[in-house]
């Protein structure tokens, strides 16, 4: 008897540990998450307040920023950390268009997404080819 309740015990340790790992990760798709950091080269947009951010692999990003001076890192490779827009919506539109891809209906499909950006770091002086 004493054996079943050391074993039920055990077993149910074991269950509640592997739950407990289970809702700690982070299963969340990238293109999904309110916070991302990109990497690529910063430049100018049409519009006044706004930056575009390319990264290596060809996504677009509109950039903005109240509290980081984007100006300064015009033509510069930048790491920058900061909140996706609506980030619910761009995470379906970027699952939409992986989807797309995968079909073949669209095989040039790279994210594009809008970001406020809360921190840079620069990288290089000089944007990567």
């Amino acid at each position: 008897m004493k054996l079943k309740t050391v074993m039920t015990s055990l077993a149910l340790f074991v269950f509640v540990g592997s739950a407990g790992l289970a809702i700690g990760q982070d299963t969340t798709k990238t293109t999904h998450k309110k916070s991302r950091t990109l990497r690529g080269c910063l430049q100018k947009s049409d519009d006044a307040n706004e930056y575009k951010l390319t990264t290596a692999k060809g996504a677009t990003w509109e950039i903005k920023s109240d509290s980081v001076k984007l100006g300064e890192h015009v033509g510069h490779t930048v790491l920058l950390t900061g909140v996706v827009s609506h980030a619910k919506m761009h995470g379906m539109k970027e699952d939409a268009k992986s989807e797309a891809k995968e079909h073949g209906v669209d095989k040039d499909s790279t994210e594009h997404g809008h970001m406020t950006v809360t921190n840079l770091s620069m990288v290089n002086e000089t944007c990567e080819k």
